[in-house]
């Protein structure tokens, strides 16, 4: 009995059927496929978001410096220069950086479709355009003081604020160019060159900023200056090394008269790229205005002033995040390689949550210490340690949206993204602060808690957006901006 079963075991194959074995074998493979799939994409976008995140970080460092520096001459010159700042974003940097982002669809689909002439010509068009657009802002910029004095302001404030703004307007043209380079070397994922021009500029800006407004006595004059020349520093840096690096030899190949054609076809995904992220960051600014309003405007201020510099900071790490995914998805779209793009989203997603999870542990962990970082008060300090569950909650859903965004970037649905955004916060998010804030008085937690509900509907959105998306026919809509 023992020996016929032996035999029996001995005699039975491994696999019940050489037809069933061939399918095991196939399996095998796919899962093994697929697994070296999705480590070779994580890679990708790690060695891409890395670099980018330091560019963020740094790029918005500069404005910050230059307050930073302006805060030594007196209160007066910090709040003067902070609220000019402020203003500059709002009217000025956001928008021209918004419109950047069409560059991301069509330098990323032309370098993925190998059409490498196009990225040059696409980066022609973005800065005839982008400077075109900078023409308005400095007069808004130079009437600054009396717009902060018809707002109700102080009179020293506004003064001082309107000249800090007037010495910014030299810095939106370099910031145009700069936001068409940096696109243009991100399309082809040559993102090393980057931090390198950004970091040395964010070094010379310090010297600069020293010099202009200690050394040379300009005061908050400087301090705007030193911005302008920095930025044109990083825009020559970059303009050198395009022109001359043999990493851009096929994708620049000079200037030339088509790079002045088909304007309106630019812009008419560069102005739903601006809104999409104008609209966003326009909402965060009604918050600081709504939070004035409060019974203890000073608290309120104070601790809507360390929050958004605080979510801005924490903003960095998605928005590279973000950059990346919008050129592996344009790249990938380009080729004609549907599931590489949807892969990439899917990696995306997972890196984003796991990153969310981790900063708003940390930020929660650290919330009774983290006020000492920007003041001595104990009061401020005390309020901001319970605001800042609700602020890792809005970040956590902020990242989200950032990298969901990145992929409407690579697709080209800014024209969509952007009405997202509109109802998202300007029909829920801010009349839900107003409504938690001054009806149910909840105060200044009532205001982040408002913007959780716009961006928890944007990210849900957009989410709910790429879910539904056919990559297929995404790689036949990408065919026409590739000829244009």
């Amino acid at each position: 009995m023992d020996q016929e079963n032996s035999k029996s075991v001995r005699g039975s194959p491994i696999l019940p059927s050489t037809e069933k074995g061939l399918e095991y074998g196939v399996n095998l493979m796919k899962k093994c496929c697929e697994k070296a799939e999705i480590i070779r994409e994580l890679k990708k976008q790690v060695q891409l978001a890395g670099p980018l995140v330091v560019v963020s970080f740094l790029q918005f460092s500069l404005l910050m410096i230059s307050v930073m520096f302006v805060g030594r001459l007196g209160a007066l010159s910090l709040s003067s220069a902070s609220m000019a700042t402020s203003f500059a974003n709002v009217t000025g940097f956001s928008f021209i950086m918004g419109m950047g982002g069409a560059l991301e669809t069509f330098c990323g689909q032309a370098y993925g479709a190998e059409q490498y002439h196009m990225l040059g010509i696409h980066m022609q068009r973005a800065m005839l355009v982008l400077t075109l657009t900078s023409i308005p802002i400095p007069f808004f910029w130079a009437y600054t003081g009396q717009i902060f004095k018809g707002l109700g302001q102080g009179t020293d404030i506004s003064k001082q604020a309107g000249v800090y703004a007037r010495w910014l307007i030299p810095s939106i043209f370099p910031y145009g160019l700069l936001q068409c380079q940096l696109r243009f070397l991100q399309a082809q994922n040559n993102v090393l060159p980057l931090m390198i021009s950004t970091g040395i500029t964010t070094l010379v800006h310090v010297l600069l900023c020293w010099t202009l407004v200690f050394r040379f006595g300009f005061g908050n004059k400087g301090a705007a200056l030193s911005i302008s020349i920095s930025y044109w520093i990083n825009v020559l840096i970059l303009a050198i090394y395009i022109k001359f690096s043999p990493a851009c030899e096929k994708t620049w190949t000079g200037f030339s008269k088509e790079g002045t054609k088909n304007l309106l076809g630019f812009l008419k995904l560069a102005i739903p790229s601006a809104l999409m992220l104008c609209f966003e960051f326009w909402s965060y600014e009604f918050l600081v205005i709504m939070s004035g309003l409060l019974p203890n405007p000073k608290l309120e201020t104070s601790m809507m002033s360390i929050s958004l510099n605080t979510s801005s900071l924490v903003f960095r790490i998605p928005f590279g995040l973000g950059s990346a995914v919008s050129t592996r998805v344009s790249n990938e779209l380009g080729a004609g390689k549907p599931h590489a793009a949807r892969l990439a989203v899917q990696i995306v997603i997972i890196m984003a949550v796991t990153e969310g999870i981790l900063v708003s542990l940390t930020l929660v962990a650290l919330r009774n210490v983290w006020g000492y970082l920007y003041t001595n008060e104990k009061e401020v300090i005390k309020y901001m340690a319970s605001i800042i569950p609700v602020l890792a909650t809005s970040n956590f859903m902020d990242g989200i949206q950032a990298v969901l965004s990145g992929t409407v970037r690579g697709c080209g649905w800014q024209k969509i993204g952007a009405f997202i955004n509109l109802g998202a916060y300007y029909f829920v998010g801010l009349p839900s602060a107003i409504i938690l804030t001054f009806v149910l008085h909840f105060g200044g937690k009532g205001l982040w808690m408002g913007i959780i509900c716009g961006s928890s509907l944007q990210a849900l959105s957009l989410l709910a957006m790429t879910m539904r998306t056919d990559w297929e026919q995404e790689v036949i809509k990408a065919y026409p901006s590739l000829q244009s």
